[in-house]
């Protein structure tokens, strides 16, 4: 259902639809743009320090300066962007953000309890070695609990992947809310010298397609899946199906409106059915 965004600066989001087998040769500015086939959640631009849009070739998201995390990150995710890249572990300050904006450093959870949690996975990213850096960017990163990053969350990532697997497009919004969360030292509403902002709940919303799409070829029968997960430990054995809720709930508690791009009239019915399937 289309909401009105908390947030007051415009812009303006482009759609672009293109084969898979093409995504490996885009030009950076057309492959920034698949990221937001689904919409601009909060109208991010680059006006406002906390609500900061930085497109990249990996994925797109609105960054909080004040808080030292992202409001959303948003991403597509088809074969074309999986293959055998390892892991690059090289957590850093985003040097693209403008001056005076506040760059977390890649050591700044050290001894917080709390995990570096990707939004865009580095699993998701493997094509290359220069696509899986990217998202150890410390833009792409909020304080987890370990027992909901290594438990419902990274068991909901595989299951994304599996899916991906099966020959589907998938495109995925992710973020976090609320203040205070509880990780392996206890709670805490922040972390690294009170420069970033402990988030109370993480959410995900995963829209699935049979093929290359756009927000245009969403039906009221496409499969969304939308979690909210509390950012607390002890969840770590809990199913990720447990934590399904509606893209409505979501947008009630973040103010953000997640599908903008879909049409009205189909986001009354996806955003309001909270995905069954096993």
């Amino acid at each position: 259902m289309k909401k009105t965004s908390l947030f007051k600066f415009l812009l303006p989001c482009v759609t672009v639809a293109l084969p898979i087998a093409l995504i490996g040769s885009l030009s950076p500015t057309k492959a920034q743009a698949q990221h937001l086939n689904m919409g601009n959640p909060s109208s991010a631009g680059t006006t406002s320090t906390s609500n900061y849009l930085l497109s990249k070739f990996q994925y797109a998201l609105s960054y909080s300066c004040i808080k030292g995390i992202p409001n959303w990150v948003s991403w597509q995710l088809n074969s074309s962007w999986l293959g055998s890249a390892p892991r690059q572990d090289d957590f850093r300050a985003d040097t693209t953000l403008p001056a005076g904006c506040n760059r977390i450093g890649g050591s700044e959870y050290s001894g917080s309890g709390f995990d570096r949690g990707h939004m865009t996975p580095s699993a998701d990213r493997t094509r290359t070695v220069t696509d899986n850096s990217a998202t150890f960017l410390m833009t792409n990163i909020v304080p987890q609990s370990p027992d909901n990053n290594q438990g419902p969350w990274a068991v909901l990532e595989n299951y994304a992947r599996t899916l991906v697997s099966q020959g589907k497009e998938l495109y995925i919004i992710s973020g976090a809310y609320g203040v205070g969360g509880t990780g392996s030292n206890g709670t805490r509403t922040t972390i690294a010298n009170g420069r970033v902002e402990v988030p109370n709940r993480t959410w995900k919303v995963i829209v699935v397609l049979d093929g290359p799409g756009t927000a245009a070829s969403v039906t009221t029968s496409t499969r969304v899946i939308a979690v909210n997960m509390p950012n607390t430990q002890g969840i770590r054995n809990v199913d990720w199906r447990q934590y399904r809720v509606s893209v409505d709930s979501i947008e009630s508690n973040t103010g953000f409106n997640l599908l903008s791009n879909v049409s009205t009239s189909v986001q009354s019915v996806i955003e309001s059915t909270v995905d069954t399937q096993p």
